[in-house]
């Protein structure tokens, strides 16, 4: 058994019992997005959480193990995404990831938007011309240091 085979089982009885990731989220007590991550096995979860996660999807002891151990963030299966949802994040920041490292620079100078202390905010966006995605990043500022 792997981390991955227990992110396969809680896929599986998410789709088998239509369950919504923002009702997994209110159970834990965080936000969908930290919680999907989570559950997708990009987050550590603590015991209480795991046992919550684990109830929900019918997980073993062992498999609820798993949910706490520091998984191997980032892993996607090449390098390049092939998804088309997830690539058009991939083609977001080649086209407009200079335009971000201009801009944070310009406004707080040499560093980096931590995605450790972070938040993100997803939701619909009711348009006329078709339903907009609205995605809200916010990471701590990270200066370098000069030694």
């Amino acid at each position: 058994m792997s981390r991955l085979d227990v992110t396969e089982k809680i896929i599986a009885t998410k789709v088998a019992k239509g369950i919504k990731w923002a009702d997994v989220a209110a159970k834990v007590g965080l936000s969908k997005e930290w919680v999907t991550a989570a559950c997708l096995g990009q987050m550590t979860l603590d015991k209480k959480q795991a046992d919550i996660i684990g109830k929900i999807f019918g997980l073993s002891a062992d498999e609820k193990k798993w949910l706490m151990v520091v998984p191997y963030k980032g892993s996607l299966p090449t390098s390049v995404p092939t998804d088309p949802l997830i690539y058009r994040f991939y083609e977001l920041v080649s086209v407009y990831g200079t335009t971000f490292k201009e801009l944070i620079h310009e406004e707080f100078g040499d560093g980096i938007m931590s995605a450790i202390d972070f938040k993100m905010d997803l939701q619909r966006e009711p348009n006329p011309a078709g339903d907009r995605v609205s995605i809200t990043m916010s990471g701590k500022f990270l200066p370098y240091k000069t030694y």
